[in-house]
């Protein structure tokens, strides 16, 4: 309405292989077949793009007038923690102001100091015109999440036009305040972005040295082993089972990738542990 777009007919552009969770609206534009499957009809109104694709981003702003907003992840998780080209954000940023567009960063699982900022944005010095919070916001402690914007953005929605029956809970509230002083004192972005340096430089060495492994990935300590096998192989379950027998924990992405997001708390002597158990299962295969 305040850009001028038809009832009914704003769009957003979205990019594939992304993930902002499973709710009727999103599997609608999810590349997840597992989610979608049955889950239909679908929410009309979003148009996908190559994600890490400023080409594809301006010829898909330039293509409608009723396109009201650019949902992005700063990095993409789901998807394997792909990492965009440095300068991405802050360029797609500059082309949503040219076309009048929002840019809106789903910071979910990228937020909160997991990728050594405490937003990923910062690290291209930028300020999203939307900010979705979740997950971490509340320390892991209670179901919290946060979309954060300026009074022209949220005033466009009028008292008792859209809520939640525990919006605004005062718990959760308390609880995502004290999480953000905890993460601020201890200085818990510094010590995801030194010790997810420190796991990158030793898992290289095991690239280096073992075939299975194509590289690795990620910011702070939020990455992912890349195996050199197909997509739809079954390889990164298999290895994460022999990590669980070893003793830790790890999420396959597709068939090829391995996921790793520590808790930011964690010490030097604890990772270097988990390396050690990530070394000794990569050897058994």
């Amino acid at each position: 309405e305040k850009k001028g777009i038809a009832e009914n007919k704003a769009e957003i552009i979205v990019c594939k292989n992304n993930f902002h969770g499973r709710t009727t609206t999103i599997i609608s534009f999810s590349n997840d077949e597992d989610a979608r499957k049955n889950f239909g009809p679908y929410t009309a109104g979003f148009i996908k793009i190559e994600y890490d694709n400023l080409e594809a981003l301006e010829t898909a702003l330039k293509s409608s007038h009723n396109i009201a907003g650019f949902l992005v992840e700063p990095i993409q998780g789901e998807a394997g923690v792909y990492v965009p080209s440095e300068g991405y954000l802050a360029k797609a940023k500059a082309l949503c102001e040219k076309y009048d567009v929002l840019f809106i960063a789903d910071e979910v699982q990228t937020g909160i100091a997991r990728t050594g900022k405490l937003l990923a944005v910062d690290y291209e010095n930028i300020t999203p015109d939307i900010l979705i919070l979740g997950k971490a916001l509340s320390g892991g402690v209670y179901p919290v999440s946060a979309v954060l914007a300026n009074n022209i953005i949220m005033n466009v929605i009028k008292p008792g036009q859209h809520g939640s029956t525990f919006g605004g809970n005062p718990l959760a509230a308390a609880v995502a305040i004290a999480a953000l002083e905890v993460i601020k004192e201890e200085d818990l972005a510094k010590n995801a972005e030194q010790l997810g340096n420190l796991f990158r430089n030793e898992i290289q060495k095991l690239v280096d040295s073992n075939s299975l492994i194509k590289k690795v990935r990620g910011k702070g300590l939020l990455n992912a082993i890349i195996i050199n096998d197909s997509e739809d192989s079954s390889t990164a379950w298999d290895i994460c089972l022999k990590l669980r027998d070893n003793g830790l924990l790890a999420k396959p992405t597709h068939g090829n990738i391995i996921r790793f997001a520590p808790p930011l708390v964690m010490n030097e002597e604890q990772l270097l542990d988990c390396v050690s158990i990530i070394k000794k299962t990569f050897k058994e295969f």
